[in-house]
């Protein structure tokens, strides 16, 4: 039975409600949040923590405000599986900022909720299948109740959007890119641990790739951006000898989540337009989008070394052939320590171990000083174009700046942001000063080099 609620008025209680606070991501989200309340210029005045536990919560908030004492915020009760909770919630906020996965799992009645009552939404998934099934349900309903639905707003898969169109605006005319290749090196003084909720995602993934290859069939096939040149080669294993990294696929969301951004990209050529936006604001995003240019794009992750090359596949390989069954599944989940040979725990990564860890991603640009020269068919690309984004670790400092930078831009630019739907994140928040605010919160964004390919 479908639930109704009031569609949502201006004059909400709070700006937004994080969801899942007290979850291992949740309270870092919660302390990120914290530094923007009420501060000079940030549109967020009031916020509120929601879940199935109130103490619980309230020791997040704790841990969040250390060493001060906890500021007076609303706790909220809600749960995932009581839908009129939900709406609740949605009655009470502009935004929901939803911590809590695995998302296809826990993810859609939240999503349903926002969509019916036309409150916007993040979240930092990285699961596939669950984007674009919410993308199938929900798309229609939240354009007509204005409800803007955005997933994969933490390190999957903003580093990822954001620096292929850094890259892209490098490439300045006659010049044009045919593939960008993502190179992900992770760092730390210390042992690099993963927290188990995302190691499960990951696991759930693979069970279900059947079924997101079922929903793409089941769907309108979409416009396929023009990319100038031939398709890039396939390698198992590179040596990229001028990052100093050896690499091997990375089978995140992120590739997925950028094609889903340019088969947009494709559809609205400057962009999609605000709900009232201003002829300078449609200027201004027409500007921005003309010049980020189609590339084939892929992620793999990186080693100094080539036997931590062979660690991630090692990995692949026991999620390749244990996946795919329940026995399987069961084994991966029982034992993530022994079958990611470390890298996840159950009870997750320390907090001296969050603060040791950092990232680098590399984008390796290949393509062409002159279009006319990428229309002659099968010629190898001339030119090089390398940049990076670089920041602190991943999953519990990365992810939290993105995703509150992403709700700040949300809540102080709505009007220039798409009136309602269900998007990937790219394509709302490519021509907004997101990229900036990631610069002035730890993420950088750098030019290194441009060279000419011998052939």
């Amino acid at each position: 039975m479908e639930v109704t609620a009031p569609k949502l008025s201006s004059n909400s209680d709070f700006d937004l409600i994080i969801l899942g606070a007290s979850g291992f991501t949740g309270k870092y989200v919660v302390r990120e949040a914290l530094k923007f309340l009420n501060t000079p210029s940030s549109p967020l005045k009031s916020i509120a923590l929601a879940g199935r536990n109130p103490t619980k919560l309230f020791e997040a908030l704790k841990w969040a405000s250390r060493p001060d004492s906890p500021p007076s915020i609303p706790i909220l009760t809600a749960d995932t599986t009581d839908p009129p909770s939900l709406h609740r919630l949605c009655g009470q906020t502009k935004l929901i900022v939803n911590c809590v996965g695995p998302f296809r799992l826990y993810g859609e009645p939240v999503v349903a909720a926002c969509a019916e009552t036309g409150c916007d939404y993040l979240d930092i998934c990285g699961e596939p299948e669950f984007m674009e099934r919410m993308e199938a349900k929900y798309h229609e309903k939240a354009m007509e109740t204005g409800s803007l639905v955005i997933s994969a707003c933490g390190f999957d898969s903003i580093p990822a959007e954001m620096g292929l169109m850094f890259n892209s605006r490098q490439w300045e005319a006659p010049s044009v890119p045919n593939r960008v290749e993502a190179y992900l090196s992770l760092e730390s003084d210390k042992r690099i641990v993963g927290n188990y909720g995302t190691y499960e995602s990951a696991v759930l993934g693979v069970a279900n790739a059947k079924k997101l290859q079922e929903l793409r069939r089941s769907r309108p096939r979409k416009a396929r951006p023009v990319i100038p040149g031939a398709p890039p080669p396939k390698e198992v294993i590179e040596h990229q000898k001028k990052i100093g990294l050896w690499a091997v696929k990375l089978p995140s969301a992120d590739s997925i989540v950028v094609r889903r951004t340019l088969a947009a990209l494709t559809e609205n050529p400057h962009g999609l337009p605000g709900r009232n936006e201003s002829t300078e604001a449609i200027e201004k995003r027409g500007s921005y989008w003309s010049n980020v240019k189609p590339a084939h794009f892929g992620v793999k992750v990186g080693s100094k070394s080539l036997l931590g090359v062979f660690g991630f596949a090692t990995i692949g390989v026991f999620f390749g052939l244990l996946g795919s069954f329940s026995f399987g599944r069961w084994l991966l989940l029982k034992f993530p320590s022994f079958f990611s040979l470390g890298g996840f725990r159950k009870e997750g990564p320390s907090e001296e171990e969050v603060e040791s860890a950092s990232f680098q991603m590399w984008f390796v640009g290949h393509g062409y000083s002159n279009e006319s020269l990428a229309a002659q068919g099968n010629t190898k690309p001339d030119m090089e174009i390398i940049t990076r984004v670089m920041g602190p670790e991943i999953g519990y400092i990365t992810t939290p700046i993105s995703l509150i930078q992403c709700a700040l831009v949300l809540l102080s630019q709505r009007d220039n942001l798409p009136k309602g739907g269900v998007y990937p994140p790219g394509i709302v928040f490519g021509h907004t000063d997101l990229q900036k605010r990631l610069q002035q919160n730890g993420i950088s964004f750098d030019f290194i080099s441009r060279s000419t390919l011998s052939s």
